[in-house]
């Protein structure tokens, strides 16, 4: 999971296994983010399209934005909200930044703290970059 800002640069990262839902993991990322970074917007795909998340999200002061499944029946959030989720390609540009480890694409870590710290590290070289 990660979260960046308006230009793509990572604000927080976890690593979590890949059986849990990203909506679940959601709130966790989030408290990874310093109150004074703290984003007033959380872009996130169709699986982010719950209102129990946006519920969980209204402490840290942050609106979610994602797009309506295609089953839901009664819709929360109107076409001016959904209009910012063209800006997500700049979430998925940092994820193909990522792709140019070679240590984080193909996980030669056994140790789940060995690849947090790779991770780290790659994300400040990514930062250093757009600087």
């Amino acid at each position: 999971m990660a979260i960046v800002d308006a230009n793509g640069v990572p604000l927080a990262t976890t690593i979590h296994s890949a059986s849990p839902a990203e909506c679940r993991l959601a709130e966790e990322t989030l408290k990874e983010v310093p109150g004074w970074l703290r984003p007033d917007k959380l872009i996130g795909d169709k699986a982010y399209d719950s209102k129990k998340l946006a519920k969980e999200l209204e402490p840290y002061f942050v609106r979610l934005v994602a797009p309506h499944l295609s089953n839901r029946k009664h819709k929360w959030q109107d076409g001016r909200t959904l209009r910012r989720y063209k800006r997500r390609w700049k979430v998925e540009r940092f994820f193909a930044w990522l792709g140019n480890f070679r240590r984080l694409t193909i996980r030669w870590e056994r140790h789940a703290s060995n690849f947090a710290g790779f991770l780290h590290l790659a994300s400040i070289i990514i930062l250093l970059r757009r600087l």
